[in-house]
């Protein structure tokens, strides 16, 4: 056509911009886009603007997004569904509440009532945001619409709810869609068997996997490995070991292939079992299979060394030298009392650096519980402790305010929670003794989960807190904080210091 001298029309140019959004090469539609603009002069219809605000949607160009769409309103282009939907999405991806707002202002504005796909879109963005009363109700204005959800719809909720904890909600969503007989796929499914992990629905989960599972219900879909793993996870949770092994061996036995996550969930839960040559045999099973263990499952393995003891915790080092030689090095540098600090740091260094960003953390906590639960030298811990925190991986545990110093464990392990909190009285004392300024109040921090399967960090802190006698109280105004006064823990700690017998 350019060759020929044929003019381009709107429609031309509507159907390459929209070609070349749906093969995703955005700069090529961008182009043409500028193109139709600046070289010929054809007005873009309401096609041409919902294409290319996606486009910019995709590529992360908000601020091109608004001026486009405030420049197509003034030239009277009046904004369709999936233009509205595209906005939402964007607006989601942001966590931007007041973008919300504006979709909704526009779409009253223009007179255009929310389709599925914009209700959807909606869902999804209040998701992000973190609203889910504001989604419930969204939803509640959709079905008095008479727009019918989706399993789109449904998965959108089921997440929204799974993150608040509202899994009765989500469940209650699923029974009033399966009387309705609507269709449900995988993702929705494997949604909801999610959530029941997360909030510890055993019951609930059971029942809607035996649907799945029930040749008769042609409108549930079968189990994949996905759904399998979710309920694993919440036999491995729940610490029933031999559930979530006989589900690993029926998910085997159906021909479908258990991912990594999977056997990382099924040898967690052994090693705290204390069944560790099972989860040996589970691994090098997988491993026979052509199974390549990740960071994570590396991670797995080394909490599994730190519940185990004697023979057992050589036939693990032996799994683990398999793949991740470097980290058997380390654990054998840290029983070595010859080996020094900066040895320690060299070879922990090269590991973290190696590791990906979301393990670094876990690691160390596991190599403070390994060096705690295998009498290690006594300093061991709280060198890894300093050297993980030079590296900023426990960067924010520590808070001084004026008035309150303060202590948050969230983030570690129960060894590693231990740890800090020794090393932190001995830092306390130091700044006692150098007479510098301290605060009234000092506390502790746990957290406190509703999840019925969380570890007890609180307890295990409250128990290590009675053990060495140190004068915190639980706080009667949060839940998993634990609070002292400056004279009373000032007091124990010129006490537990002299005293030879007593080890903070």
């Amino acid at each position: 056509m350019l060759a020929s001298g044929v003019p381009l029309d709107n429609i031309t140019y509507s159907t390459l911009i929209t070609a070349a959004r749906r093969c995703r090469q955005f700069d090529k539609a961008v182009e043409w886009f500028e193109r139709m603009y600046a070289s010929d002069g054809v007005l873009p219809d309401e096609v041409t603007y919902s294409a290319i605000l996606d486009v910019y949607a995709q590529l992360g160009m908000k601020e091109e997004v608004l001026a486009l769409f405030d420049r197509a309103r003034g030239s009277g282009w009046k904004p369709d569904h999936v233009a509205f939907a595209v906005l939402a999405k964007m607006f989601g991806e942001a966590g931007d509440y007041d973008g919300i707002q504006f979709v909704f202002k526009e779409m009253l504005e223009v007179g255009i009532k929310p389709n599925i796909f914009v209700y959807n879109a909606l869902l999804e963005a209040l998701g992000k945001t973190g609203k889910p009363g504001l989604a419930r109700n969204l939803f509640e204005e959709m079905t008095a619409e008479g727009v019918e959800p989706n399993a789109r719809t449904l998965t959108a909720l089921a997440k929204i709810y799974g993150r608040a904890r509202w899994g009765r909600d989500a469940l209650q969503l699923w029974e009033q869609m399966r009387e309705k007989k609507l269709p449900a796929d995988n993702i929705l499914c494997n949604t909801l068997l999610s959530m029941c992990a997360d909030v510890g629905l055993v019951g609930e989960a059971e029942q809607l996997f035996s649907e799945m599972k029930d040749p008769d219900l042609g409108d549930v879909p079968k189990p994949d490995k996905w759904s399998y793993t979710a309920m694993i996870n919440i036999y491995g949770s729940s610490g029933d070991a031999d559930r979530a092994l006989q589900l690993f061996a029926e998910m085997v036995e159906s021909g479908i292939e258990p991912n990594i996550m999977s056997y990382t969930i099924v040898i967690q839960c052994l090693g705290k079992a204390g069944r560790i040559q099972e989860a040996v045999d589970v691994l090098e099973a997988g491993m026979a299979k052509g199974l390549k263990p990740d960071d994570r499952l590396c991670g797995c393995l080394l909490s599994v060394v730190a519940l185990s003891s004697g023979d057992e915790t050589e036939v693990i080092l032996a799994c683990l030298e398999k793949v991740r030689s470097n980290l058997v090095k380390l654990i054998r540098m840290l029983g070595d009392a010859r080996v020094g600090v900066e040895d320690l740091r060299v070879e922990l260094k090269g590991i973290l650096n190696s590791a990906a960003p979301e393990v670094r953390r876990p690691y160390c906590n596991c190599l403070i519980d390994i060096c705690r639960n295998h009498g290690y030298p006594s300093e061991r811990a709280v060198e890894l402790l300093r050297l993980a925190r030079h590296y900023g991986l426990y960067s924010k545990i520590h808070t001084r305010k004026e008035e309150e110093w303060s202590l948050d464990l969230r983030s570690l392990s129960v060894g590693a929670a231990k740890t800090a909190f020794d090393d932190w009285m001995k830092t306390i004392r130091e700044h006692e003794e150098e007479e510098e300024a301290l605060p009234q109040t000092f506390s502790v921090y746990t957290g406190s989960s509703t999840h019925k399967f969380a570890q007890g960090l609180a307890t295990a802190v409250a128990s290590h807190l009675e053990q060495v006698g140190a004068p915190f109280r639980a706080s009667d105004s949060q839940l998993g904080s634990f609070i002292s006064s400056r004279d009373d823990l000032l007091s124990w700690l010129h006490t537990t210091m002299s005293s030879p017998d007593v080890a903070v």
